[in-house]
């Protein structure tokens, strides 16, 4: 009976290491409660497509604080731009990581005349007028990012975090850059369709590899809110909550009360 007892209690020992997120010195995030977040700015269909220089531009205008998507070209420039194709947004079907920087600065976002904006250029664009919620985009153990966008970021003159799904990211801005404020992003990824290994799914769903950066807050999507790891952390740790990504005021009112900050798309929630 008692080998059983121990047997739990150290279960739970090591569960609560696991998803721990930082609990000492925690970072001032005042300021980001303050503003809501457009996702990939404030962007309108083709008119005034995603991760674009006008969608950030409109962003700032209305004071809304912009999230906005890095990843790698070929030769290592850091361009703002989400999915790894660019097929969808582009109509060209190959992956941002196929082409140089040259080749992508002569592609254009939908039908206009938006072009895949580097990282400089925006940080040059929004210089502090509205914080910044950077996500990293890793989807493998390759972090080369991590390295590349971090001398900008040390440039740059304004509120801003970082955030990504790959806690291996995490971990080098924790290593290399600790006073940087850094967000694990999760979700439910099976429920969510993804094609994977779902063990891994299950490891990040329930933000198990937070002893491995331990964040500073975590950004959830808002569907999975109930999943007990997140309660826990949220609860009990009182760490700072993103949720994302909010597309309407019906749900905007149904998940207020869930999270502390909130990323918002298709609609305005003043």
């Amino acid at each position: 009976m008692f080998s059983a007892l121990y047997i739990i209690i150290l279960i739970i020992a090591i569960y609560i290491f696991l998803i721990l997120p930082r609990t000492f010195s925690i970072r001032d995030m005042s300021t980001y409660k303050n503003y809501y977040f457009a996702h990939r700015g404030l962007h309108k269909g083709e008119e005034i497509p995603e991760n674009s220089l006008e969608a950030f531009s409109q962003a700032i205008e209305n004071k809304y604080a912009i999230e906005l998507d890095i990843q790698l070209t070929k030769d290592k420039e850091p361009v703002v731009f989400h999915d790894y194709s660019l097929k969808r947004v582009c109509g060209l079907d190959k992956m941002v990581y196929d082409l140089d920087y040259k080749e992508i600065q002569d592609l254009r976002l939908y039908n206009t005349d938006e072009k895949i904006p580097h990282l400089r250029e925006v940080l040059e664009l929004v210089n502090g007028k509205v914080p910044l919620l950077v996500e990293l985009k890793m989807d493998t153990r390759d972090i080369t990012l991590c390295g590349v966008v971090a001398p900008y970021l040390d440039e740059y003159r304004g509120y801003f975090c970082i955030e990504s799904f790959n806690p291996l990211g995490l971990w080098w801005f924790r290593k290399n850059r600790p006073k940087i404020i850094r967000g694990q992003l999760s979700s439910d990824f099976v429920k969510d369709g993804e094609k994977g290994d779902k063990r891994l799914y299950f490891v990040l769903k329930h933000l198990l590899t937070n002893f491995l950066s331990r964040p500073d807050f975590i950004a959830y999507n808002y569907l999975y809110r109930r999943t007990p790891s997140f309660l826990l952390i949220k609860n009990l740790c009182k760490t700072p909550t993103f949720g994302w990504t909010i597309d309407s005021r019906e749900v905007f009112e149904e998940v207020k009360k869930d999270f502390d900050i909130f990323i918002f798309e298709n609609f305005r929630p003043e």
